[in-house]
Formats: C-alpha cells, sequence, structure tokens
C-alpha cells in the first residue's frame, strides 16, 4: 500500500470519534496497582496504553502488527518520550521484545479503527476491497475466498466461524467466484446474505461468522493467541499481571483452558472428588470466572457485548510448554 493511502486511512480514523477501549475500568481494577514495564500487545488506537500510563505504569511497550497503529499515535505518542516504546511485530514474540514484565495486556480480535475503515476490508456492511489483512501485507481475504478449496472454505468457516451453514456457503462461494472472482467486500456479503435466512430484530448479520472465520484464518488469529500466551508466560516476571480481553467463545475458551491447566488446575476424577492442583503452577488464577462489561459499558459501547476479561498473575515455576489442542484451538483438517 503506497504511503499517501495510509497517511489518508491515518487522517480518516483519527478524525473519526473516540474508540473507547473495551472492559477498560474493570480491567485496570483486577490488575491494581499498575507499576514498572508493562507490555500492550494490540495496541490498536492506544486506549490501553495511555490508561497504563495514567494508572502508574513508568513504560510501556506498545505492540502491534499494524502500521497504521503508529501512524496514528504520531500526535500523542511524543508526550511520553522514551517511556513509550512503540515495536511492530506481533504479540507472539513478545518475549523477543522485552523480559521480567511487570504486566502484559491483551485485547484480541479486530480493532475499532480496523472495523470502521472501508479500505481494510474487514466490514461486512461497508464497501471496500476484500483484505482482511492487518499487517497489510501477505495472503489478503480475496486470495484466499479465490483459491480456496470448497472444503478448504467450509472447514474454515466452521471451525473458525462456527458457521452452521459453511458447507452451503463454501458452496456458493465457489460457484460464484467461477463466473467472477471476489474483490470487494459487499460480493462476498451478498452471497453469504443469499445463503442465510433474513436474520430476526436482535440477531446478528448473516455474513458476521463468515467475515470473522476469514478473518482470523488470513492474520493466523488461533496460532497468534496460542504462540502469544505461551509467550506471556516466558516474558513475565514473578508477580507479573496476564489481562486477556475476547470477542468470542473460542477465544475464551482457549485462554480459559490455558490458564486453568497453568494455574495447575487438572480437573476431578469424578464430580464428588476434590479438584485436584498441581504443585507448581506457572500462573495463580485472579478471577475464577471471566469479567463481562457492566450496564453502563453495554450502554455507552454497543461492541462490548460479548467482551470477557480474565486475570492471572505470574508465579516463579519456571515457564513450560502446552499442546495447543489441551486448550481448545481448533484444528483445520488440511493445511493451506
Amino acid at each position: 500500500m503506497a504511503p499517501g493511502a495510509r497517511d489518508g486511512m491515518a487522517a480518516r480514523a483519527s478524525s473519526d470519534d473516540p474508540h473507547i477501549p473495551v472492559l477498560l475500568r474493570p480491567l485496570l481494577q483486577a490488575v491494581a496497582p499498575v507499576s514498572g514495564v508493562w507490555l500492550d500487545g494490540t495496541f490498536g488506537a492506544g486506549g490501553y496504553t495511555r490508561a497504563l500510563f495514567e494508572a502508574g505504569a513508568e513504560r510501556v511497550i506498545a505492540v502491534d502488527r499494524d502500521p497504521l497503529a503508529f501512524e496514528m499515535a504520531a500526535g500523542w505518542a511524543g508526550e511520553y518520550g522514551d517511556r513509550l516504546v512503540m515495536q511492530q511485530g506481533v504479540f507472539s514474540r513478545m518475549d523477543e521484545y522485552a523480559q521480567d514484565l511487570d504486566g502484559v495486556v491483551l485485547d484480541l480480535g479486530v480493532s475499532s479503527m480496523q472495523l470502521d475503515l472501508a479500505e481494510r476490508g474487514f466490514s461486512f456492511m461497508k464497501d471496500g476491497p476484500l483484505d482482511m489483512r492487518m499487517s497489510q501485507e501477505g495472503e489478503s481475504a480475496a486470495d484466499l475466498v479465490n483459491t480456496a478449496t470448497e472444503a478448504d472454505l467450509a472447514d474454515i468457516l466452521f471451525h473458525y466461524g462456527e458457521e452452521r451453514a459453511s458447507r452451503r456457503i463454501a458452496k456458493a462461494i465457489v460457484k460464484a467466484r467461477a463466473e467472477a472472482p471476489f474483490e470487494t467486500t459487499l460480493q462476498l456479503t451478498g452471497v453469504i446474505e443469499r445463503c442465510l435466512p433474513r436474520p430476526k430484530p436482535g440477531q446478528s448479520h448473516p455474513a458476521t461468522r463468515s467475515f470473522q472465520a476469514l478473518r482470523i484464518a488470513v492474520n493466523a488469529e488461533y496460532d497468534e493467541l496460542f504462540q502469544g500466551l505461551m509467550a506471556a508466560e516466558r516474558a513475565l516476571k514473578p508477580g507479573g499481571t496476564l489481562a486477556v480481553v475476547t470477542f468470542h467463545s473460542i477465544e475464551d475458551r482457549m485462554v480459559k483452558r490455558f490458564l486453568q491447566a497453568r494455574a495447575g488446575r487438572t480437573g476431578r476424577a469424578n464430580r464428588y472428588a476434590p479438584e485436584q492442583v498441581q504443585e507448581h503452577p506457572q500462573f495463580d488464577l485472579k478471577t475464577r470466572k471471566a469479567i463481562g462489561p457492566d450496564p453502563q459499558e453495554l450502554e455507552e459501547n454497543p461492541r462490548s457485548r460479548s467482551a470477557k476479561l480474565r486475570v492471572a498473575v505470574r508465579t516463579d515455576a519456571p515457564a513450560g510448554g502446552i499442546d495447543a489442542k489441551s486448550i481448545g484451538m481448533p484444528q483445520l483438517k488440511g493445511a493451506r
């Protein structure tokens, strides 16, 4: 993408209404007191980073794979001088960027600044190029939709988007692309809409799950989350806090099972037996249940309705490994 085009997108994103960080109030309450060095692994519009500074962080390492995030921050980042370190990259490599962290914050999924820009191709409501690349590099959603086999498309839609009509939609996509390749978001939206019944009031748009699945596949988001959780375990110092905000059930399941496993909770042999706990866990759970938005936040920011926050504190046990399947990471039948 040409620099001029990126500058235009940054200007439009910066001129929109302020982006509201999801679950910010409960997150700051759960991780208090904030001090030392923190890593914001999903920098986005910078809401969490600025809040961490206001709460007492001495230094924040802001990581994002999207170069637009740092272009947008150019107008205010200088306020923090060398206390703010901006690192373009993926949070799955956070332990390469920093060690002995006092805290890590991850706000998963697509950011509002990406969703609001039609040019990025994330939205099924706005016409734009079928892109969806967070890094603005590599294979786009159009490449995936136009080249994947029908079986692979159905697999992605079902496992990554929990779309029950995955086979029907995949068949319709392959049929439509034989006449003309997909280039825009609304082209794809139209095909998906014709495969599903009109939603009832209060139901999500028919393309919601399919667009989610394609975005996750394009950006390898589940693998990024899996690798990122292990990287956080390696990067946090004893007593350091990990806070993760998720937006759909698969992400939350992965985070929940990872933290339960690393907190040494191996479950019960039967429902009458006490829960078994390992001797040297890597994390202590700060919240046993996920924290959701309160009524005030739901009113202020409807996008928070599906958000869940989980928080854990690093122990002094050595970092280890874990199997992706054991924490519920979706497994596709065939790798592309």
